[in-house]
């Protein structure tokens, strides 16, 4: 199977070198600035014990010219209108795209860019992020990535894609509702996102101040609900697990979408919040905390980038 990682950051290239490390046929589509440092220093994995230099198949937009089998695209969403044009040389008749970014709006992004028959859903959970060097640090065991058919029917190419990445080490659960499995990953990292965007630190710090695990609860309640509107309630064990996760003592924990906001870097609120909140009024679902997480991301993206 030939694959296309799109984008070899915090998550595109930890599974891309999982799977190269497995002996896959995988080539990565970088920027150029991008490809320069991985020419120089390798793609590089550390910790968690581990330390890994691999060699990487890179290409960038201007010499990409043949389909591939299947395409792992780990962008951000501010970049995924640009990326979806770099990667069309890409997308033969039996190209697999499996998309690995968090909200829902990028599934019409591409279905409306390349048809609806090339695109699956997909999900992926790994806690990494790149040092100053470039090099992807993991910082928390789960390595997982959900992919299937938007229609939920079972297929041939999805059994394939999930044999693929079980092999390289990357557990890919079997689901009958990939869709939902996207909904229940958004009200995770949206509820995340917005305590510590909102509370101004980490888990563990915003906890430790009076109403900080109250915050927690609630801002997952309004995330909750508006997937249940949505016809993808939430499961008791999954609404367990971020519930533990927004409110341990001390947990250094911290989204991607705070660490862009406090290095004073665009972020993805319009994807990751935007599109929730303008659902969330869709289907008449009040969400104060989610609307004023929103509001100030808002305020941070003039701010850092005025001409946009």
């Amino acid at each position: 199977m030939k694959i296309l990682t799109v984008g070899a950051g915090a998550v595109g290239g930890w599974f891309g070198a999982r799977l190269a490390e497995a002996g896959q046929d995988v080539t990565f589509l970088v920027r150029p600035e991008r490809a320069a440092v991985l020419r120089e220093r390798g793609l590089r994995v550390t910790g968690l014990g581990e330390d890994l230099t691999l060699t990487p198949e890179l290409v960038t937009a201007d010499a990409l010219s043949r389909p591939y089998d299947l395409v792992l695209l780990s962008v951000k969403s501010t970049a995924l209108d640009r990326a979806a044009k770099d990667l069309a040389p890409a997308i033969g008749p039996g190209t697999a795209i499996v998309p690995l970014l968090n909200g829902m709006a990028h599934l019409e992004h591409l279905t409306d860019r390349f048809g609806g028959a090339p695109v699956l859903g997909g999900v992926a959970k790994v806690v990494t992020t790149l040092n100053e060097h470039g090099d992807i640090v993991r910082m928390a065991p789960p390595s997982v990535v959900v992919t299937g058919e938007l229609d939920g029917r079972p297929s041939a190419r999805v059994d394939a894609v999930r044999a693929v990445l079980s092999g390289a080490g990357i557990d890919s659960p079997e689901t009958a509702d990939v869709v939902g499995s996207m909904w229940h990953k958004w009200v995770f990292i949206s509820t995340l996102a917005a305590v510590t965007c909102l509370g101004r630190g980490s888990v563990g710090e915003v906890g430790a101040v009076p109403g900080g695990a109250e915050l927690g609860r609630a801002v997952l309640a309004e995330a909750a609900a508006v997937s249940a509107a949505a016809g993808r309630p939430v499961p008791d064990t999954e609404l367990a697990f971020t519930t533990r996760t927004v409110t341990t003592p001390g947990s250094p924990l911290t989204p991607s979408m705070y660490r862009d906001l406090v290095a004073g870097r665009p972020t993805e609120v319009e994807h990751v919040f935007g599109d929730l909140i303008a659902r969330a009024r869709a289907l008449g679902v009040p969400t104060p905390l989610l609307d004023l997480a929103t509001l100030q991301l808002r305020v941070h993206e003039r701010r850092v980038s005025p001409g946009a």
